[in-house]
């Protein structure tokens, strides 16, 4: 027998015994498609798997694809819905909705969706749906100025299913993106009303109320309203994870708990305002809802407003829920890392809540890693190496700054312009009052008090963040923060 042939049967006879070792499910028949698979192919095939693993059998499972389908089919995989709220409204109660890469709107492009029953929706397939990979195959809600007049006050996905404890609803793969539909300022880099620093793709956000002077804003113009990524109140086991939370104008996701279990893993969110991740407990007895917030990177979470005196937080501990933090890479949060300042009045139930916060790694946040209530009125800023001094935390091991070599690999992952931005932040407060105006003398003459004017410049404030750099975040660190999804 010649070398050559035998090298090849040998390792063809290796592959065969490593195949059926590895996995016992898989069968000869398809052997011969698997070792043809490229190791792209591999992971793709992989991903698809672990998806559809959780998912019991039996369970009716329906299609869209914003570019092949027709919501007039019947969610079959030839003949797919083309709008994610169609299929939602037509599912059957605990269904699985798999969606193919494209940008969803909701019901005639309103830009928003409601799921209101417990369902499965995983996003990240390709258009045929013979793959699955949410970093190459993107299934995105990202609204446009289109949906200015549309999109209410509502979350971009509007979660609100209640009434069973053991429900299960399902959100992964899908990439959430406000930038293109809030207002920013033209990035003018040498006016200090604009606030870019050289490189950023914008200027800074406008909330409401703000009325930028000088410049225009980005056009066509945006909106300014209270509109979260996910929003909405649930009861049962919600788990979101493998998804994008980008430039959010009114937090990533802000949940009311009703009872059960949120477990948030494996998400990136990055520029969004007030916080990352906010679930609050939605009952009046402790101990019935818990959050874990897990092997998420959450970077640049901007405060409520450009005086940047409060919000700013990637995760907030609030009242009435037990909550578990861990494995997380929290970086540049706008005021804290993390917030354990709410306190519940009721003493009773503030003793009984568990909250823990373990093997986390902190960047550059501006205050401080966790921010705790001071007794006078004030806060407590305190570093990752004090955690364990936090009587507030029941576990708290290993948590620790960055070291060099872990902020370096982070770094060359981050938009560069953004990051140097946010390091060099610096700010102006100026105040005017003149009693003699004409304001002033007409509040004077009613016997109102009199106003004055107070200007704030900052060199950036949640700037939007380029949507093609989230996706170089996931596996920046290895076993901390979000993993590359396979």
């Amino acid at each position: 027998m010649k070398k050559p042939i035998y090298k090849a049967m040998m390792a063809i006879a290796f592959m065969l015994v490593f195949s059926f070792t590895a996995d016992a499910k898989i069968n000869l028949k398809n052997l011969g498609n698997q070792f043809k698979e490229s190791a792209e192919q591999q992971v793709e095939h992989k991903t698809n798997e672990k998806a559809m693993s959780e998912i019991p059998q039996g369970t009716k499972t329906m299609y869209v694809s914003v570019s092949k389908g027709s919501n007039r089919n019947d969610g079959s995989q030839s003949a797919p819905i083309k709008d994610l709220q169609k299929a939602i409204n037509v599912a059957p109660e605990g269904a699985v909705i798999l969606v193919a890469e494209g940008n969803y709107l909701g019901n005639l492009d309103q830009g928003w969706v409601k799921v209101d029953k417990y369902i499965s929706i995983v996003g990240g397939y390709s258009e045929d749906f013979s793959k699955r990979d949410p970093v190459k195959y993107r299934t995105t809600m990202r609204p446009g100025a289109e949906q200015k007049m549309t999109s209410g006050n509502q979350g971009v996905m509007d979660i609100r299913v209640v009434g069973k404890r053991d429900g299960v609803v399902l959100i992964d793969g899908i990439i959430f993106d406000r930038g293109q539909i809030s207002a920013y300022v033209i990035p003018a880099y040498d006016n200090p009303v604009a606030a870019a620093p050289e490189g950023c793709e914008t200027g800074r956000i406008v909330v409401v109320g703000e009325s930028p002077q000088g410049v225009p804003l980005i056009k066509p113009e945006g909106m300014t309203s209270a509109f979260q990524l996910i929003s909405g109140e649930a009861e049962g086991n919600i788990t979101i994870r493998n998804c994008v939370f980008l430039n959010g104008y009114h937090f990533g996701i802000q949940m009311a708990a009703k009872g059960g279990h949120f477990d948030i893993y494996n998400n990136v969110f990055v520029a969004n305002r007030m916080a990352a991740c906010e679930v609050r407990s939605g009952l009046a007895l402790p101990n019935q809802s818990k959050v874990s917030f897990h092997n998420n990177t959450v970077l640049f979470t901007w405060c409520r407003t450009k005086a940047m005196e409060d919000m700013g937080y990637a995760f907030r501990y609030m009242t009435g829920m037990d909550a578990d933090v861990y494995n997380n890479i929290i970086g540049c949060s706008n005021y804290g890392g993390l917030d354990r300042s709410y306190v519940d009045a009721d003493k009773n139930k503030e003793a009984k809540r568990v909250t823990s916060a373990w093997d986390n790694l902190f960047f550059g946040n501006r205050n401080g890693d966790l921010v705790l209530p001071s007794g006078g009125g004030g806060w407590t800023y305190v570093l990752a190496k004090n955690f364990e001094d936090a009587e507030q935390l029941v576990k708290y091991e290993n948590n620790r700054e960055m070291n060099e070599a872990e902020a370096k690999a982070l770094s060359s992952k981050i938009d560069a312009p953004y990051l140097k931005g946010f390091i060099g932040i610096t700010g102006t407060q100026t105040s005017s009052f003149n009693p003699n105006s004409s304001l002033n003398t007409f509040r004077a003459a009613l016997g109102m008090n009199m106003q004055g004017t107070e200007t704030v410049r900052v060199s950036m404030y949640g700037n939007r963040y380029p949507f093609e750099k989230v996706f170089d975040l996931f596996g920046a660190i290895q076993n901390y923060g979000a993993q590359n999804i396979k």
